[in-house]
C-alpha cells in the first residue's frame, strides 16, 4: 500500500503531512507514504496582507489540483485554510484529533494584551486577530506580518513588532512553545475567539478514492468533526471565507460537563455548545452569539442567522 501526500513547502506544512504518514502507518503497518511538495498562491504572494489577496483557496488550490490531476492521493491542510465549499469530485476523508486550539501573543517581554505598552505594534495579517485584539486595547497598532511561522517570529526578535500573534498549534507543533518560554501568552477564549477548525487538521482526497478513505479512516476523530463541523458551519452560514473577521469555537459536552479545550471526548457525548464572533475589522463592535444542540450544522447554521440578524452582514462587508 502507498499513499503520496501534497504538502506545502513551509516546515510547518511538512511537520502536519509528517505527522498524518506516522499516524496512518501506525494503523496500517507496510503502509508507504510519500510526499509532494507544492506552493500555493498563499505561499508565493508574500508583500501583501491577506485580506488583499486571498479569496478561497489561496493556500489550498493548487493541493487540490495535484488531488483531481491525480499525481497524489491525499493532501494535509490546516483546517483553518481550507474553504468550507468543498471542489466537485473532492472531499475531506479524516479529521484527526485536534491540537491547542487558542491563540497565543508573542512578545519578547511576555505581554499579555493588559500589559501591552499605550500604541504598541501587534502584527498579524488576520481581521479576525486584529478586530479582538482592538476590542481589548483600541490604542495598539494592527501591522500586517506576513510569511512562515519562523519568518514571523525572526521579524518580531528584529524588533519589528512589541508582539506577534499566532496559533498557538504551529508553535506547539514545531516544538517553538518550549523555546519561547513566558514570552508564549497563551489568549483565554474570551479574549480570542478562534478561527473556525484551528488546531485540527484535514486529509482531503478525491470522493471516489475509495482506497484511500478506507485508509484514512483509521485516523478520523469523530468528536472533532462534530466540533469542528458546527464552526464551519457557523462561517458557511455567514458566508464568509478565511480572510473575514470570524471566530468560533466548539464544544462537546459529557454528562453535561465541557470538555477541556484541545482534548478528546469519550463515547458518551451528549451536546454540543457553539460561540461564535463576527467583528468589525477596527474592534469597534464585536457581535457574539452562544448556543446547543446535537446537530453541528443546523446549530452553526441557527447561529450564523441569529448574527445576520444582529447585524453581522455589515461587519463582514468591510472584511471580504
Amino acid at each position: 500500500m502507498q499513499l503520496t501526500f501534497a504538502t506545502r513547502p513551509s516546515n510547518l506544512a511538512r511537520w502536519q503531512t509528517g505527522y498524518v504518514a506516522q499516524q496512518l502507518q501506525a494503523a496500517w503497518p507496510g503502509l508507504t507514504c510519500e510526499t509532494e511538495v507544492i506552493v500555493t498562491r498563499g505561499d508565493r504572494v508574500l508583500d501583501k496582507p491577506l485580506p488583499l489577496i486571498g479569496g478561497k483557496g489561496l493556500f489550498t488550490a493548487e493541493l487540490e489540483a495535484a488531488l483531481r490531476e491525480n499525481r497524489v492521493q491525499a493532501a494535509v491542510h490546516s483546517l483553518k485554510d481550507l474553504p468550507t465549499e468543498m471542489p466537485p469530485g473532492l472531499t475531506i476523508g479524516a479529521i484527526p484529533k485536534r491540537a491547542e486550539p487558542r491563540d497565543a501573543l508573542v512578545s519578547q517581554e511576555g505581554f499579555t494584551p493588559e500589559s501591552l505598552p499605550p500604541g504598541a505594534v501587534v502584527g498579524t495579517s488576520s481581521l479576525r486577530r486584529a478586530a479582538q485584539i482592538l476590542a481589548l486595547r483600541p490604542d495598539v497598532q494592527i501591522e500586517s506580518i506576513r510569511g512562515n511561522v519562523e519568518t514571523r517570529l525572526r521579524k518580531l526578535l528584529e524588533g519589528r513588532y512589541d508582539a506577534v500573534v499566532f496559533a498557538a498549534a504551529g508553535l506547539q507543533r514545531l516544538g517553538l512553545d518550549t523555546e519561547l518560554g513566558e514570552r508564549m501568552v497563551l489568549l483565554t477564549l474570551d479574549e480570542m475567539l478562534p478561527a473556525p477548525g484551528q488546531g485540527a487538521l484535514a486529509i482531503q482526497c478525491r470522493a471516489d478514492d475509495e482506497e484511500t478513505l478506507r485508509l484514512l479512516a483509521a485516523i478520523h476523530d469523530e468528536e472533532t468533526a462534530r466540533a469542528v463541523t458546527a464552526e464551519r458551519a457557523f462561517l458557511a452560514g455567514l458566508g464568509g471565507g478565511c480572510s473575514v473577521p470570524v471566530g468560533a469555537f466548539g464544544r462537546l459536552t459529557v454528562d453535561g460537563r465541557p470538555q477541556s479545550v484541545g482534548h478528546g471526548l469519550s463515547s458518551t457525548v451528549h451536546c454540543l455548545t457553539l460561540s461564535g464572533l463576527v467583528g468589525a475589522p477596527d474592534g469597534g463592535r464585536i457581535i457574539r452569539v452562544e448556543g446547543s444542540g446535537n446537530d453541528p450544522r443546523a446549530l452553526g447554521q441557527r447561529l450564523a442567522e441569529e448574527a445576520l440578524a444582529r447585524g453581522a452582514a455589515e461587519l463582514l462587508g468591510g472584511g471580504q
